[in-house]
């Protein structure tokens, strides 16, 4: 029912405020032998949907993007530095950072959805977006931005301000997108299913159905 999956996805993004902060991020080692092979590297920087919260780690859909790209392009390297929690604005003071230990290639950003819910001006939002994608691009990093979206509750003009967010960020700055994340997770008749017992967090079904909405974009990316 309607109701039932928009009280579902607003569970979903409001545990982003809420768990404790995990990252993920890989030891610096790994990408500094990519750079000195002429390898890819791939850098996640994303929110409690990319750290792989409540899982069994190795399940998540970043981990599953690392089994997969062993497999078809054994050359790149991975390295999920998202944070349970995290907003654009946390996002953006550490990117800088993060693109100088980690010199990625693609830089994936999944953050947006906590600026929502903590009820910030999303004109910031988008900027910080902005400013994120051209430091990656200006460190020749190609970009992929992963749009969220919140339920109609939170009123339609904001709802589809938010969701316009990254689309306009990636036609701006030519970076690639994915329009949401929990597109066939959240967003179908009865999504309990994907969902862990807490009814809160996407479980280990959904994360290769997460992965299959970020993968046909990613893939144009690579060299």
């Amino acid at each position: 029912m309607q109701w039932a999956r928009d009280a579902l996805v607003s569970l979903g993004l409001l545990v982003l405020l809420t768990v404790p902060l995990l990252g993920q991020a890989q030891p610096a080692a790994n990408a500094n032998a990519a750079a000195r092979s002429g390898a890819e590297t791939v850098l996640v920087v994303g929110d409690s949907l990319s750290a792989e919260y409540g899982l069994k780690r190795g399940s998540g859909w970043v981990a599953l993007l690392e089994d997969k790209l062993r497999t078809e392009k054994p050359a790149v390297t991975v390295i999920n530095a998202s944070i349970s929690g995290d907003t654009t604005s946390g996002g953006r003071a550490r990117f800088a950072a993060l693109l100088r230990q980690h010199k990625p290639s693609i830089v994936i950003i999944e953050l947006g959805a906590n600026d929502a819910l903590r009820g910030l001006a999303l004109d910031a939002t988008q900027q910080n977006l902005l400013a994120m994608t051209r430091a990656a691009q200006k460190a020749k990093a190609r970009v992929l931005l992963v749009g969220m979206q919140v339920p109609p509750n939170y009123g339609a003009a904001y709802s589809e301000t938010f969701a316009g967010l990254f689309p306009q960020v990636a036609k701006t700055t030519k970076a690639g997108l994915v329009p949401f994340l929990l597109t066939n997770v959240a967003d179908i008749p009865d999504p309990s299913p994907l969902f862990q017992r807490d009814r809160i967090h996407p479980n280990e079904t959904a994360h290769p159905i997460m992965l299959a909405n970020v993968w046909p974009e990613l893939r144009k990316l690579f060299k």
